[in-house]
């Protein structure tokens, strides 16, 4: 049997050849002890702090950094910006970090790129106007004075739980990030700098001129009422007893080194690292001590060498990659293949069941039982990635893994947060008075509930026993219908955007047993419909993060093709003619050597409107599994073989 699509037909026989040779060339991608990692790739922030912590460091590579300048020069655009997404506007620090990298590894200022990156910045109000993040390492140099940075005295270390703040009431990534950074502030911690340049030409006023750093982030009174704060607190600095100073330092210390997570480095993520490292340096840790050398190896093993260029990773992926590959897999046919089981027994090992993580501040009587990430991150596990996971087990359905389901099950039930909703790694995680800080310019403090990470929840909870978590799915699907946007889609916070938590919602109504038929469903389905682009695919550019902008693309990805036809056929759409039309545009769409689709853009989401991410497994596993579904349902009579992804 044919199906004719926009004038052209493809057949049955060859879309099993096309699942069966893509399954293949994933099943290829292994690594020697059965999982699977793809890249993962941010902006140039990261390599460009890469050359700004081995000079804070005192030391210069020039060939590592003669291949970084490869990377930072090719991801410049005309105007000579750096975007944090590829194809999208500028961002000042951003260009500021990757112009000050490329100064430090030799390029001249009087070169034409350099030019223009100068001019773009100066444009724009100058260095002075970067965020948080940039002007404390403009600080840590030399290259503006202390004051251009937002108060954050080491001593809240020593603030009780109950207290307006305190450091479990920020988010895993926000905590591990300032802690060492309490320590750098309190110090005034000096970068060695040894080629001595700097970036005087990047300001518009002399930087000891300017008047005033600081921003009121999010426009409310209560960011009005920390501004105070911050020069009250300013004022009263260096009053503050030496012996407090010094036990709070000290008790940052123990934290950063309670969390040090061996060589896959503090929380995991490399602006953690980095902190760290410049942390026990200015502690005067010497390099060879146990720490210092396991904090640095972490961060070497982030880089990523592309031919002659050379770029770093914000963290790295296994869990995430290996858990939805066996999900694509599982939908290609034999679930006994012992290569999909040894993903699985990969997975299962990497449980953490150890009685810790910061979580517990709020849940310390729940039992452990998630997956983290990246390879180990035992204090931060995931709870999507421990949804992802234990759905793929419970799919497979070997008993082997049924009890590592069970408490994977049991920890997310735990880990619900009062409102229904799931965070991605703590409950409770709703301190929003706190995103009025001037050190929370980058708006993203906090980890509350999100709707895609409710939503894959509900599918575990669903898919393992409806009946058994009814109460805690009803929570939830209240709280996900109170979310849905106007038009019927839903914002994706971890993904790039309304694609992404449209589909993530429908594959979780459809495995909770809600009517499709039901109007606010098809209000969704219809939203959907809507977006498919001329093409045939769908598409929707970062941009959409922005207030006031919907339905922006530039052109369709086979990752975000692929999440709409998930969703439409978890909605009983599977005989639509955008599915059909979808399905054609991924069987036609170019693919590279090896398991993915070609796509160029960036279709994740680290912290909307400050940082992106190009998994680049999701261009392999994503259209993989939509058209092996398409291909399953549309060979079965019963057109319900949707699971809870």
């Amino acid at each position: 049997m044919n199906i004719a699509v926009d004038g052209g037909t493809f057949g049955r026989e060859a879309r099993r050849t096309l699942i069966r040779e893509r399954a293949e060339a994933l099943y290829a991608f292994r690594r020697d002890d059965g999982h699977i990692v793809f890249d993962l790739e941010a902006d140039t922030t990261i390599p460009a702090e890469y050359v700004l912590l081995r000079h804070f460091l005192g030391e210069v590579d020039s060939e590592t950094e003669r291949r970084i300048a490869l990377y930072l020069r090719a991801e410049q655009s005309e105007d000579g910006s750096w975007p944090l997404f590829r194809a999208g506007a500028g961002d000042l620090s951003a260009t500021v970090k990757a112009y000050w990298a490329l100064k430090l590894i030799g390029d001249p200022i009087e070169a034409p790129h350099m030019v223009r990156a100068r001019a773009w910045i100066l444009a724009r109000g100058g260095a002075a106007r970067a965020n948080v993040f940039t002007r404390i390492a403009l600080a840590l140099f030399g290259h503006i004075p202390w004051r251009g940075v937002p108060v954050i005295p080491v001593e809240v270390m020593h603030l009780p739980l109950w207290f307006p703040f305190h450091i479990s009431k920020v988010a895993y990534w926000s905590r591990t990030v300032m802690v060492p950074l309490f320590v750098l502030t309190a110090l005034k911690a000096r970068a060695a700098n040894p080629t001595g340049r700097g970036l005087a030409e990047l300001f518009v006023v002399p930087p000891d001129k300017v008047r005033q750093y600081q921003v009121n982030p999010n426009g409310t009174r209560v960011g009005e009422a920390f501004l105070l704060l911050d020069r009250v607190l300013r004022a009263l600095e260096p009053f503050i007893p030496g012996p407090i100073r010094r036990s709070a330092i000290r008790k940052a210390e123990a934290f950063v080194l309670e969390h040090l997570n061996g060589e896959d480095g503090l929380g995991a993520i490399y602006p953690a690292m980095a902190n760290a490292v410049m942390m026990f340096r200015t502690l005067g840790y010497p390099d060879d001590h146990p720490a210092m050398a396991t904090a640095r190896r972490a961060i070497e093993l982030l880089k990523v060498e592309r031919g002659e260029q050379i770029w770093f990773q914000p963290c790295v992926s296994p869990v995430w990659d290996t858990a939805l590959s066996a999900h694509a897999l599982l939908e290609t046919g034999d679930r006994d293949d012992p290569r999909l089981i040894g993903l699985l027994d990969w997975l299962k090992d990497r449980q953490i069941l150890d009685h810790r993580g910061d979580w517990k501040v709020r849940r310390p009587h729940v039992r452990p039982g998630g997956w983290a990430f990246q390879y180990a991150n035992p204090d931060y596990p995931d709870v999507d990635d421990t949804a992802v996971v234990a759905m793929a087990m419970h799919r497979q359905g070997d008993p082997r893994y049924a009890e590592a389901i069970e408490r994977a099950c049991e920890w997310i039930v735990g880990m619900q947060s009062s409102n229904g909703g799931w965070g991605a790694f703590e409950p409770e995680n709703e301190h929003f008075y706190l995103n009025a800080i001037p050190f929370a310019d980058h708006g993203a403090l906090l980890d509350p509930p999100t709707v895609d990470v409710t939503a894959r929840c509900v599918g575990l909870l669903a898919q393992v026993d409806r009946a058994r978590y009814a109460e805690p799915i009803a929570r939830a699907l209240a709280w996900i219908r109170s979310e849905q946007e106007a038009d019927g889609s839903w914002f994706g916070r971890w993904g790039a955007n309304y694609i992404y938590g449209t589909w993530s919602v429908l594959v979780a109504l459809k495995a909770a047993g809600v009517d499709p038929a039901e109007p606010w469903v098809r209000r969704a389905v219809e939203w959907l419909k809507a977006q498919q682009r001329d093409d045939g695919g769908w598409g929707e550019g970062l941009e959409t993060y922005e207030p006031g902008v919907r339905g922006f693309a530039i052109e369709s990805t086979a990752s975000q093709t692929a999440w709409a036809l998930l969703g439409l056929m978890a909605a009983g759409e599977v005989d639509a003619p955008e599915v059909a039309r979808g399905i054609r545009w991924l069987e036609t769409a170019p693919r590279e050597d090896g398991p993915r689709w070609a796509e160029r853009m960036y279709t994740g989401t680290g912290f909307p409107r400050v940082f992106y991410l190009k998994y680049h497994g999701y261009a392999a596993f994503f259209p993989l599994w939509a058209v092996a579904r398409y291909q399953a349902l549309k060979d079965s009579n019963a057109r319900d073989l949707s699971w809870g992804m």
